[in-house]
């Protein structure tokens, strides 16, 4: 189980989202997405468990979340079993979600978001986290700027709160670089089954679908650039 794994990062959900941010294990990402979108007030009186079941609490920092790939604890009748953060919002499992295992950040691992909001100070409308690790390049030079794992977390553009995007698996083991962003990016454009409301309307937020990832996995394509 992910307890015993030294390269995750294990919270307890009794834990509020400022002690979290206060945490030295805090990555970066996890931290401009909590001090971005979150009041002070609002982290002191928020236990990680509410964002975890209720995604609506702390969307941008639930897709970082599901753009790292997190797992859960979650008590049962059978007792403790882990499973993927994506599962336990699909709801696949009822029970008291315990402890939250978020992988910790490599050299590996590239990073990008991207939003859009009425003005600086709003919700975003729309908001992306795109998580890219890169193939460790030890295992040989035909692997280096390979892709391992993509995924792309978005907010305002299914029926729930935040989701991980289907498409972004076709980056994996290839190269990443602009031709196929640009076709994850449109392939994330036709999967996304957005809702319009005041703030945006359904074409707007499924436009956004198709921009924002794109710029998301180009953020991340800038930094593996500057790696090399």
């Amino acid at each position: 189980m992910s307890e015993n794994r030294s390269d995750m990062w294990h919270v307890d959900t009794e834990m509020s989202l400022q002690a979290i941010l206060d945490s030295p294990e805090c990555s970066l990402l996890l931290r401009q997405t909590l001090t971005g979108t979150i009041p002070w007030q609002v982290r002191n009186e928020t236990p990680l468990r509410r964002p975890l079941t209720s995604p609506h609490a702390a969307p941008q920092w639930v897709a970082v979340l599901l753009a790292l790939g997190s797992t859960v604890t979650v008590e049962g009748n059978a007792g403790p079993a882990e499973m993927m953060l994506k599962a336990l919002l699909q709801r696949r499992k009822r029970g008291k979600v315990t402890a939250l295992h978020v992988p910790k950040e490599t050299a590996a691992l590239r990073w990008g978001e991207a939003h859009v909001a009425r003005t600086p100070a709003d919700d975003p409308i729309v908001a992306v986290i795109a998580v890219v690790e890169m193939a460790d390049p030890s295992v040989g030079l035909e692997q280096r700027g390979v892709v391992r794992h993509a995924r792309v977390a978005l907010t305002g553009v299914w029926h729930n709160p935040v989701q991980l995007a289907e498409a972004p698996a076709r980056l994996v083991g290839r190269p990443l670089d602009k031709a196929g962003i640009r076709v994850v990016a449109e392939a994330v454009q036709e999967e996304v089954m957005p809702k319009g409301d005041f703030r945006g309307s359904e074409e707007y937020r499924r436009a956004m679908a198709g921009v924002l990832p794109r710029r998301a996995l180009e953020e991340c394509l800038s930094q593996e650039a500057e790696d090399e």
